[in-house]
């Protein structure tokens, strides 16, 4: 039967908790807690704590000084390197300069080298009796050459190819075409009989305009002319020379043509070994 303590407290044999029970286990763990609280402390206590008034680490002043400060640094690092930029710089252009001025030297070195081995080579006496020698022998080549002293008269084309063709490769033959009837034509032809007697070693020719076949036009406004050949090549051609030289003129004036032009050998050229060496004999001779 159920009492009044029973309806209060609740049926005890269902939701009755004893007390006694519930107490000796509160106690434990009370004990528990209290243990773990008392280790924790002791280890917190353990651990040094910060002193407030001691400063670690680094800071950054932020202020106009540290600002000024921060660009003084910067300009003296910018100085630094741009001094030290300058500096290699400087050691560059003394070396390219220093490279520059050595191959300047040993250009002007070997260029005098060659210059005095020239000058030893020129003042050889066996070297000047060398040129001595082949101007010897061209000179006395020139020598054997054939003389003409004057004015071969042509006759027809025939006569005109064997003058040139059948003539010594060495041999210049100039050839006069002519006209009667044309001014400058007479005078041309007085002028190479003067100049055969100069120049013996070419060979002057005259032939009529219609001997050649030149065309009518060519016999009127073409002549006198002169044609020059050596070795069977045409190495000048002068049409109409009395537009130059007028239609009266003299040898001298054809000389002076002739040789401006390349066409007669120059007789003031001559070598000075050779000259000298005529100049010697002549004073023997009128020593003797």
């Amino acid at each position: 039967m159920t009492t009044l303590e029973d309806k209060l407290l609740g049926e005890k044999a269902h939701c009755y908790c004893s007390s006694s029970e519930s107490e000796g286990e509160k106690s434990d763990d009370d004990s528990n807690n209290e243990i773990q609280t008392t280790s924790v402390v002791k280890e917190a206590d353990a651990v040094p704590r910060p002193d407030p008034y001691k400063w670690e680490g680094s800071s950054t002043n932020t202020g106009p000084k540290g600002v000024m400060k921060d660009w003084q640094r910067f300009k003296q690092l910018e100085t630094e390197k741009r001094a030290e930029q300058e500096k290699e710089r400087q050691a560059l252009i003394q070396k390219l300069s220093l490279t520059c001025k050595s191959a300047l030297e040993e250009e002007r070195e070997k260029s005098a080298d060659i210059d005095s081995e020239m000058a030893e080579l020129l003042s050889d006496e066996f070297l000047l009796q060398f040129q001595k020698q082949r101007m010897e022998e061209m000179m006395a080549k020139l020598a054997t050459l054939p003389r003409f002293g004057k004015v071969v008269n042509i006759k027809d084309g025939q006569e005109f190819l064997d003058a040139i063709d059948k003539e010594d490769k060495a041999v210049t033959v100039v050839v006069h075409i002519y006209e009667e009837s044309v001014p400058g034509c007479e005078a041309m032809n007085g002028s190479l009989i003067s100049l055969s007697q100069d120049y013996q070693q070419v060979k002057f020719c005259k032939m009529i305009g219609s001997v050649a076949g030149i065309s009518k036009r060519f016999k009127i406004s073409g002549v006198p002319a002169l044609l020059v050949y050596k070795a069977g090549q045409l190495v000048g051609n002068f049409v109409r020379v009395s537009e130059e030289l007028g239609d009266d003129f003299f040898s001298e004036d054809v000389e002076s043509f002739l040789l401006e032009h390349g066409m007669l050998p120059d007789k003031t050229c001559v070598p000075s070994i050779i000259k000298s060496q005529n100049d010697a004999d002549d004073s023997d001779l009128s020593l003797e």
